[in-house]
């Protein structure tokens, strides 16, 4: 083709005619091999398409193509989807009426409408088929694997059948239970029930139960339907409780050879009042240097565990305890968590250190890692070192006051790196005896919880920064870190866009994200957009996660940051244990793509842990919001969505719903990129922050809901 005839075949793409034509010729292309992606350059390449404008319509093409699932897209290359061509996902139910599919043969997700589902449910592994046409519509023609067989809820029985009301939101289909399969449970019980018949659509699942939990409403019935949505365990295997049991308690010589001694010196814990594991000990020692000595010492859990024992099976695959509104649920049976691993006071224990000495202004001058035994001198709740820190009186008040004028140098480093504060409020329930929620209380965190927090961080981060200088390239050792990736451009673009409605500038590109969220964070502090932008803030935020990669911690501000100080309560810091000690001895790297693997599962399960914890607080607000007194309360918006706009109720901090059907005074539109509804006609405005009067209109226990209406 000449140069001429090029320029006017290019030219004549960017008609209405050309562009059908284009769209054939990319078909022909892709279709040649369905298994090949092309980048739009090699496309460009193969179709002769010279030019930039003629360049911008081909990807603008490409794109709409995409779009409209004729072709799809895998990470920045195009690909054939022939119709009919089976491709595998995971399905994430949204709601009853849609669904999303996430697949890897795409970077965008498909949006699903229930009834091309099947059968599947959320998490499932699916096969679906592109049916082409507008708006990517796909089907899901196989289910390939279940993610969960098992359902709690609540049964409502009928003289010739029963259903299971299921808890979960992501659950949109009762249970059917013939009368034969219900066991003992009589109306109105929460059970767990195990689906038996999955029917490919059109009718709903069969199952029997397999365990009744006790009256809805009933408190331990409530909780262990909380565990039981989120699959979290009831108990110990009875043969895991028996090698616990087994294990040794004395400390014999050989052990204490192999560490440095540091039971003479001064030594002691810093918890929460009703702690019963204390993992962490700090000791401190004036040096003739006029430094100072300090050490964090961390129950040495690999001591009793061993790598591939059934114990250490179960913690991997528990990963993490779970800390609901009124029990924990442990990693580590109670001999090891209570007991052996415990640093309890006027006791010998086994530890793993980081030891630094430090000048006054807190700068380490030498560091040293390695295991420990340790003799603690005191048990300190949180209250009793603020009240030593406060009136400098009382067991160690100058060690205290020295640690806590070192954290603070501390601190102050770390915010001058471009650490990010979010001080949010915590609140607790306080219960009765048979679990009843009487109150709440903030939690406030004094010098006596940031002086433990300082010191641990900075455990952390060296223990993470040794490894990682160890080796370089190639030789890099395999190690466990705890990695906090920097902010999406567009989403902190969407935050400093919402904070600018309340009057404050987020200038990202003068002061870089850390310091223009910092600053902004100063701003607000004590006003009342507050909590909102703080919770908007939070949600602009990455995901921190466990891999072997390192990336660093942008809310930190640390080059190196891993999790060393509670393998009581968190698998990676013992799989952190494990590895330290081997390379401090110079062991050979260990195999990236299992520990990698061992990152992921963490990650996963402390995601399922945080939300079965916020499912407890959230039964806790909605029956304590059931029994509150018939009034108008003072709340502040604190999220919408399509369906509903969220109200945070400011004198409880419970949180409840107006939905969108029970605003009737308009039809009103979301607007999800200014956290905002609008009304169509009198063009009322309702986002984030707005402070407004509601009632309560309805509490569902069983679904954890608190309907509101506005006053």
């Amino acid at each position: 083709m000449t140069k001429k005839r090029q320029k006017t075949h290019n030219k004549s793409r960017g008609t209405s005619t050309g562009l059908n034509s284009l769209k054939e010729e990319i078909l022909a292309l892709l279709d040649k091999d369905n298994t090949i992606a092309y980048s739009v350059r090699q496309i460009a390449k193969k179709l002769q398409i010279r030019g930039n404008n003629s360049k911008d319509t081909l990807l603008n093409l490409l794109f709409a193509m995409e779009k409209s699932g004729q072709i799809g897209r895998v990470r920045n290359n195009f690909k054939s989807v022939k119709k009919g061509e089976v491709h595998i996902g995971t399905v994430d139910f949204v709601n009853s009426r849609f669904a999303f599919i996430v697949s890897d043969d795409f970077e965008d997700d498909f949006k699903i409408r229930s009834e091309y589902l099947g059968s599947a449910l959320h998490g499932d592994t699916v096969e679906f088929v592109v049916l082409g046409g507008s708006g990517k519509k796909v089907k899901v023609t196989n289910v390939v694997s279940r993610q969960r067989t098992e359902f709690v809820g609540r049964l409502e029985i009928s003289p010739k059948f029963a259903f299971l009301v299921v808890d979960s939101r992501k659950m949109h289909y009762d249970i059917f239970v013939q009368p034969k399969h219900i066991k003992k449970a009589t109306h109105n019980d929460k059970v767990i029930v195990e689906i038996t018949k999955w029917p490919f659509k059109g009718k709903n699942p069969e199952g029997k139960v397999i365990r009744v939990l006790g009256k809805a409403g009933d408190h331990n019935a409530e909780i262990h339907s909380i565990m039981a949505e989120f699959e979290l365990p009831f108990e110990f295997p009875y043969s895991i409780e028996e090698e616990a049991k087994k294990i040794k308690d004395r400390i014999t010589e050989n052990d204490i050879a192999k560490r440095k001694d540091f039971r003479k010196t001064t030594t002691f814990t810093i918890d929460p009042n009703d702690a019963k594991d204390f993992d962490d000990a700090i000791s401190f020692k004036k040096l003739e240097n006029g430094n100072y000595e300090v050490g964090v010492h961390i129950a040495d859990v690999t001591h009793y565990i061993k790598k591939g024992s059934a114990l250490d099976k179960e913690a991997i695959e528990r990963a993490t305890s779970v800390y609901l509104v009124d029990r924990t649920i442990p990693m580590l049976p109670e001999r090891l968590s209570n007991e052996l691993c415990s640093l309890r006071p006027h006791e010998d224990k086994l530890t793993f250190a980081a030891v630094f000495e430090l000048d006054k202004n807190g700068n380490i001058k030498k560091e040293w890692f390695g295991r420990t035994i340790i003799h603690s001198d005191r048990r300190f709740t949180y209250e009793e070192a603020q009240e030593g820190i406060e009136t400098k009186e009382g067991d160690f008040a100058e060690e205290l006051g020295i640690l806590n004028t070192l954290a603070k140098k501390l601190k102050v480093d770390r915010f001058k790196n471009g650490a990010i504060s979010f001080e949010t409020v915590e609140v607790k329930f306080t219960l009765d005896e048979n679990g009843k929620p009487l109150g709440l209380v903030q939690k406030i965190r004094k010098d006596a919880h940031k002086l433990v927090e300082e010191f641990m961080l900075l455990a952390n981060k060296r223990v993470a920064t040794y490894v990682y200088g160890l080796e370089k390239g190639k030789n890099k050792k395999t190690f466990i870190y705890r990695v906090h990736d920097n902010p999406d451009p567009d989403r902190l673009n969407d935050f400093s866009a919402f904070a600018v409605k309340f009057g404050h500038k987020l200038d990202v590109k003068r002061d870089g994200a850390s310091t223009a969220i910092n600053k902004l964070m100063e701003e607000i502090e004590g006003k009342p957009e507050q909590d909102v932008l703080q919770s908007v803030a939070i949600r602009s935020m990455s995901k921190a996660i466990y891999t072997t990669e390192e990336k660093g911690h942008f809310g930190l501000a640390f080059e190196h940051y891993s999790h060393f100080t509670s393998p009581i309560r968190r698998y990676p810091d013992v799989m952190v244990h494990r590895l330290l000690q081997d390379y401090l001895h110079n062991g050979k790297s260990a195999e990236k793509e299992e520990y990698e693997e061992l990152c992921e599962h963490s990650s996963s399960r402390e995601k399922r842990a945080a939300d079965a914890e916020r499912a407890s607080i959230k039964y806790k607000q909605v029956e304590f919001m059931a029994n509150a007194p018939e009034q108008d309360w003072e709340g502040i918006v604190s999220g919408i969505t399509e369906w509903g706009i969220f109200v945070e109720i400011t004198e409880t901090k419970c949180e409840g719903m107006v939905r969108m059907a029970d605003l009737t005074d308009d039809y009103y539109e979301y607007d999800s990129k200014n956290f905002r509804v609008v009304g169509q006609r009198n063009k009322k405005v309702i986002t984030l922050g707005d402070q407004v009067t509601v009632k309560i209109e309805k509490t569902d226990v069983d679904r954890r809901t608190i309907d509101l209406i506005f006053v």
